[in-house]
């Protein structure tokens, strides 16, 4: 099942930035996982070359602490078929005799399986959640075999539009429509391969919390415990609104050539597009009462931004993570797991989301974030007050952050507490 990676017909090398000599360079830090800052001389520098056609993992590239799981045809929701699809996951701890101890956790939607770890040759980032994680971290490897996969349809070596199909050319526009239910039947098949009936816990933020909730409607008899954090129970016009701009953000730039760009040499592919929604994704993720503390109107340098050609420290802090996004992250994928995230409302077909809730049989930590504007707090609660066996009754956890949506990333002290309770549960 697993098996090293194969190597591919149009790779081009990837290059890691050298590590600071007292830790990483911020740029081997996703944004995602630390407090906004000021972009500096230093860290510009660290931009200044041509970014690649695409930011995935691709066949040739350096494995890292990736295993891979082969499977044979998969027919998603939409009757679309893919002859042959696999899984990227990495793991940590052991699983135990009884196979009764294993934790599925699941990313967000630009995270990617390497959890924790740091950054280096196959991982541009270092783990998105090393305080949660490991030994004696809230979700203990002394104690759980945790699990993470790169969902279907990502770019961190998991199939996706980026990667080869049959006839030996990348799937680029071709590649299916998916939902979450798609993503999280590819998962199954992946437990079924490892030999897991029932996950002791699985946990996700987010897009993986999506993922998380529709596992514990889904499956559950395969869910002990399941934690739903910053993330709802339907993907709203709200936020189907915000991320159709995304998607055309990067469906507008000319060299994203519909989709069909992985043969463009560095800078020639649509790096403006895929930064450009990254930044306005960024503007949802955080607060306003953290932009406007961390940055207020300050300049980014002593060249005034009124009528100087100078610029706000806000605008070259947004200008500065878009573009180190396109060296991570491809665009199909992006626009792909966008369209997975406006599929989901999990009372589809299942007679409404109260319905659906009613299903779950898993004991259930619901959590969210009171500066959240991309998921805001009401549908947390809406969630926790469906589900029968919550931690919390029918009222979701609130933490109070000035972080926002990211707030699950970055408050892990608060974070890895209530993940203690609810394993611990």
């Amino acid at each position: 099942m697993s098996h090293p990676a194969r190597a591919g017909t149009r790779n081009r090398p990837r290059a890691t930035a050298p590590a600071r000599e007292n830790g990483r360079m911020d740029w081997q830090t996703s944004e995602d996982t630390v407090p906004s800052a000021p972009v500096t001389e230093a860290d510009a520098r660290l931009l200044l070359g041509r970014p690649p056609a695409t930011g995935a993992w691709r066949d040739g590239d350096p494995v890292g602490d990736r295993h891979f799981a082969a499977f044979g045809s998969f027919r998603t929701e939409g009757g679309r078929e893919l002859p042959a699809y696999r899984l990227a996951y990495e793991t940590w701890g052991e699983l135990n005799a009884a196979r009764d101890n294993a934790v599925l956790v699941l990313h967000a939607l630009t995270g990617d399986s390497h959890v924790r770890g740091p950054a280096g040759a196959g991982h541009p980032t270092s783990g998105w959640w090393d305080d949660i994680v490991g030994p004696g971290a809230p979700i203990d490897t002394d104690r759980w075999f945790v699990i993470a996969p790169n969902m279907l349809g990502g770019c961190q070596g998991s199939t996706g539009p980026a990667s080869i199909g049959p006839d030996g050319y990348e799937w680029a526009s071709r590649f299916p429509y998916l939902t979450i239910r798609d993503q999280v039947l590819a998962q199954v098949r992946l437990a079924d391969a490892l030999g897991i009936d029932v996950w002791a816990a699985v946990v996700g933020g987010s897009m993986g919390g999506m993922h998380a909730l529709e596992w514990a409607v889904m499956q559950p008899d395969r869910v002990a415990r399941v934690g739903i954090l910053s993330s709802p129970p339907v993907n709203t016009a709200d936020q189907i609104a915000l991320n159709s701009v995304q998607q055309e953000a990067i469906r507008i730039d000319p060299r994203f050539q519909g989709g069909e760009y992985y043969d463009a040499g560095d800078g020639d592919g649509p790096n403006r597009g895929l930064a450009l929604a990254r930044r306005m994704a960024l503007l949802n993720y955080r607060s306003p009462t953290e932009l406007n503390q961390r940055f207020q109107r300050s300049w980014q340098s002593g060249v005034s931004p009124l009528g100087h050609d100078g610029r706000f420290a806000v605008e070259s802090y947004l200008d500065f993570h878009g573009n180190k996004f396109t060296r991570r992250f491809d665009a199909n994928s992006y626009i792909t797991l966008v369209e997975a995230m406006n599929s989901h409302d999990v009372g589809r077909d299942r007679g409404g989301v109260e319905d659906a809730l009613a299903l779950v049989t898993a004991t259930t930590l619901v959590l969210g974030i009171d500066s959240d504007r991309l998921f805001p707090i009401d549908g947390q609660h809406r969630i926790a007050r469906g589900i029968r066996h919550t931690l919390d009754g029918d009222r979701a956890v609130v933490l109070s952050s000035d972080f926002g949506h990211d707030g699950f990333l970055i408050e892990t002290h608060a974070v890895g507490a209530h993940l203690r309770r609810l394993l611990e549960s």
